[in-house]
């Protein structure tokens, strides 16, 4: 069978996008790549808003922050970071990876990050060297408060690491207006691309960090000194210290083209309303959303909490098997008690949205839930 992806990512990628990954592979290196090089940069900058260095990685989105923690900090220094799901607690074990004490500020599962947790662990750990906070914790859906985060972080003079692999793209994010040091996504999430490349944009202040740095090695690979290194020497023909999936950046061209034709405002709100859209057509059939309306609610997945009648596995594996939809389920503790839909690429899109709250919608009355047809379209009815 062949499956419909409405998971936090990767996501169901467009037809035009698969067709130019299609094309014969094209050199990494020489004027003809350089021309698509330059230009897919120039429009990912644009994205994050950055006019800073941006790299284009072949990697997932944890091997950056494996690049931006062993660049930037030496062995035993202190980081903190922020946790409040499976996502900021994997941070945290990243940078302990690297010889980092980390020092953890938490929210509770389902809730933001506070920028004055952040401010007082601050103050009580005068040794701290930077900050790390993820801007979307898919696990729970909730998005940080990291401009709030980059504002107390500079308060103290110190750079913030930014992951935000299932954000950027698909809400608000403005690197340089922020203040975001480091900023680390991927092209599988809200780029709508398949897997494969991961990105990083770098400020003047994590230079400053990276070289004062300048006896730490973490590797050759994922070194920020090493990718600086090829751009300034190399990066008129050969910008890259290793070979691109240059098919890749083929696809991601053409989304990023058809993502700024359409405008960046009219993208995100997209999302906004294929996520409304799922909120208001499970609340009319008796679902309860994990994280109520408001600024914290991400529009790129939404949690929903899981009902006595039934477990949430039984849910999945149904539309999985009689219609080929994939959703995802919660993770770690919020195991068996969520279940997560995401509303990125072709999941945002009306046929996508009908489809599978027309098969929620047949699962409840399979389970003996008197529910009418089509009263899960509300949300669309309203504008989605």
């Amino acid at each position: 069978m062949r499956y419909k992806l409405y998971i936090p990512g990767p996501c169901e990628v467009d037809e035009e996008v698969l067709t130019a990954m299609a094309q014969p592979t094209p050199r990494h290196y020489g004027p003809e790549w350089m021309e698509m090089y330059t230009e897919v940069v120039g429009m990912l900058k644009q994205v994050f808003g950055t006019q800073h260095d941006l790299f284009m990685v072949p990697a997932a989105g944890s091997a950056l922050l494996d690049m931006a923690f062993g660049s930037m900090l030496a062995e035993g220094e202190a980081v903190i970071v922020g946790m409040n799901g499976f996502f900021g607690e994997r941070m945290g074990v990243i940078a302990e990876c690297h010889g980092l004490r980390v020092i953890p500020f938490q929210a509770p599962l389902g809730q933001p990050l506070d920028p004055e947790e952040l401010r007082r662990a601050l103050r009580e750990h005068p040794e701290t060297r930077a900050v790390a906070v993820v801007h979307h914790e898919t696990a729970t859906t909730v998005m940080n408060p990291v401009r709030e985060l980059a504002e107390v972080t500079h308060e103290a003079d110190l750079p913030i690491i930014v992951d935000a692999v299932s954000s950027l793209g698909g809400v608000p994010l403005l690197v340089d207006e922020w203040g975001i040091d480091v900023c680390v996504t991927v092209a599988n999430k809200c780029l709508e691309c398949p897997p494969g490349l991961a990105f990083i944009s770098v400020g003047p202040r994590a230079w400053e960090w990276v070289d004062r740095n300048e006896n730490t090695h973490h590797g050759w690979y994922l070194s920020l000194r090493t990718w600086r290194w090829y751009a300034e020497n190399w990066g008129a023909w050969h910008p890259t210290p290793v070979t691109m999936p240059t098919n890749n950046v083929l696809g991601l061209r053409v989304s990023l083209r058809r993502i700024l034709a359409e405008g960046l405002e009219a993208h995100y709100a997209r999302y906004r309303r294929a996520s409304q859209a799922v909120r208001r057509g499970l609340e009319a059939v008796g679902f309860e959303m994990f994280i109520p309306d408001g600024p914290y609610a991400s529009p790129i997945v939404t949690a929903v909490k899981s009902r006595p009648e039934f477990p949430v596995s039984e849910l999945m594996a149904y539309l999985a098997r009689q219609h080929g939809i994939l959703i995802s389920g919660g993770l770690e503790p919020l195991a068996g008690k969520i279940f997560r839909i995401g509303h990125m690429g072709k999941a945002a899109t009306r046929p996508f949205l009908m489809e599978f709250l027309f098969a929620v919608e047949e699962f409840l009355r399979t389970r003996g839930i008197p529910v009418a047809p089509g009263a899960s379209m509300v949300g669309l009815a309203e504008g989605a």
